[in-house]
């Protein structure tokens, strides 16, 4: 079956930076459209990237410039790299498949 794992978050400080990861399986990666999402502590869920399998991304206005989703086919891993982290950064993100969320990956940005 699908399944979708992230790993990577943390703690840091304004201005830092950090790399998340979802390992994946269940499914022909190198041919599915890939995305992350978040949610901010008592906010719905917010689209951050999308990954198509032929390539081009696209990112939230919020990110843009800051954040660089990527993906590994040999692995089947998808990442998002992200730098200038600010406060507002702080949420669970997930990455995602058509429906199928991981369960997620805590990031808090705070000094």
């Amino acid at each position: 079956q699908v399944q979708l794992v992230e790993s990577g978050g943390g703690l840091v400080q304004p201005g830092g930076s950090l790399k998340l990861s979802c390992a994946t399986s269940g499914f022909a990666f190198e041919n599915a459209n890939m995305e992350w999402v978040r949610r901010a502590p008592g906010k719905g869920l917010e689209w951050v990237s999308t990954i198509y399998a032929y390539g081009r991304t696209t990112y939230a206005q919020s990110v843009k410039d800051r954040f660089t989703i990527s993906r590994d086919v040999a692995k089947s891993t998808l990442y998002l790299q992200m730098h200038t982290l600010k406060p507002e950064d702080t949420a669970v993100y997930y990455c995602g498949m058509g429906a199928t969320r991981g369960q997620g990956t805590q990031v808090t940005v705070s000094s």
